[in-house]
């Protein structure tokens, strides 16, 4: 009774924080637009299947993609029986879902063998981290913050497979020498009894509780810590999956008040019509975190950090200040910085900031080449360019800045109706003396 009451006060605790955290979040939420519509929701299930769940982008790199997929199905599989520890804790039963019979013997089986398999990634992605320097790994905005925030995470991922491991081993031997049925099946841990040899049974009991406490209070340590951690994808990846962005990547938003506008122009019928009074737009293009769509945002909190962005950007490839990883981490750091002023003071706030110029350059912007790579790339559908074409739409809307190539296509436009420099009634002077024989 005693372990009940203390497991219910530390859970009760871990979702307090955890709440607090998430409502928190979700309240910058509310100063982000609304435009982003969900549908097709056949497909985006689809679509998560596929690239979540399946990893499909991930083998991009087959070896260290097999990895993460290891890990990422070990916790899949794992995430079963850290329920079945909850509902343990709470109700002091012993193995609650042992009644599911050969299902319950795969499901440990499989949690048996995914923790094995999940450490020894996990090793190996500190060995990389830490020994390797992988350049993926670097850049401007990969602080030292950056390092340690993914070793902690890493850290934590292995000793929480380790004492996952050391409870199902010291449950086996403590069932055996008791002479009682073992729930489950547990094909590594049974082999690993050995490691315990020679210990009593009160002494296997007392392993098996140690070992259960480490591994609990790991998972609610974990879960507080990941909001606020780069292993925040762990919770934010799958949903982030069934949100993509289901146009073909070459498809470039517009913006809808703008669109309505130009057609009402072309239409002859509504051309010299009287302006409807809608409400003004109150902003075109993206100048701050409260300009961004939830998506946006959204895709900020989901982002691994994983640079698989970075690396095949072209502009980056090339010696340019573009990353569009740092896009990404730009705007989380920017809503934590303005979204507590937002939540206090409502829209007006201003800390004489912004995402743009302060946070990222307009140099990175007018280096990207809106190719889509990093889009197409990212293992969880995160699409930088629609961001980056926002806020480039901001500079030249309403700030009438753009480079000076682009300058002079606009002039072009805007006095020849056309990109070119030519007048209209030029344009058909390089065929005057061509001889074009129609049979």
């Amino acid at each position: 009774m005693t372990k009940q009451l203390i497991f219910a006060c530390t859970l009760l605790v871990t979702i307090g924080v955890f709440t607090f955290t998430i409502n928190r979040i979700i309240s910058y939420f509310r100063f982000t637009k609304a435009n982003f519509p969900i549908r097709d929701f056949g497909k985006r299930f689809g679509v998560m299947i596929e690239v979540a769940f399946g990893q499909t982008k991930i083998f991009r790199k087959p070896v260290t993609g097999f990895l993460h997929a290891l890990v990422f199905w070990g916790f899949c599989v794992i995430l079963i029986g850290s329920i079945e520890v909850i509902i343990d804790g709470l109700f002091g039963t012993e193995k609650v879902f042992k009644s599911f019979g050969v299902v319950y013997d795969i499901i440990t089986a499989s949690g048996d063998i995914f923790a094995v398999l999940v450490a020894i990634a996990i090793i190996v992605f500190l060995f990389r981290r830490i020994l390797l320097h992988v350049h993926r790994f670097e850049g401007i905005e990969m602080k030292a913050i950056s390092h340690i925030d993914a070793n902690i995470a890493l850290t934590l991922i292995l000793l929480l497979m380790l004492s996952l491991t050391g409870m199902n081993i010291a449950y086996v031997d403590y069932q055996y020498l008791k002479g009682e049925e073992i729930a489950g099946i547990y094909p590594v841990s049974g082999w690993l009894t050995g490691l315990f040899s020679g210990v009593s049974v009160r002494g296997l009991y007392n392993w098996f509780e140690l070992f259960w406490w480490i591994h609990i209070l790991l998972i609610f340590i974990f879960a507080n810590i990941l909001p606020y951690s780069k292993h925040f994808h762990v919770f934010m990846s799958v949903p982030n999956v069934f949100l993509s962005r289901l146009e073909p990547l070459g498809k470039l938003p517009n913006m809808d008040d703008i669109t309505k506008e130009v057609k009402l122009m072309l239409d002859p019928n509504t051309a010299f019509a009287t302006p409807a009074t809608d409400e003004p737009i109150e902003r075109f293009g993206v100048k701050d975190v409260d300009d961004i769509s939830w998506k946006n945002y959204f895709d900020s909190l989901a982002c691994t950090e994983c640079g698989r962005c970075t690396a095949v950007c072209p502009a980056n490839l090339t010696g340019k200040k573009l990353s569009p990883r740092k896009i990404m981490m730009d705007v989380r750091a920017r809503m934590k910085e303005k979204g507590p002023g937002l939540v206090k003071q409502g829209r007006d706030y201003s800390d004489q900031k912004s995402l743009l110029k302060d946070y990222i350059s307009v140099e990175e912007l007018w280096a990207c080449t809106t190719c889509n790579a990093c889009a197409k790339e990212c293992p969880i559908n995160i699409n930088h360019p629609t961001l980056i074409l926002d806020m480039r739409r901001f500079l030249v809307m309403e700030e009438a800045f753009a480079p000076g190539m682009i300058k002079t296509v606009f002039s072009n436009i805007e006095n020849n109706g056309a990109p070119w420099q030519y007048s209209p009634e030029d344009r058909l002077q390089w065929a005057e003396n061509l001889r074009i024989s129609v049979k």
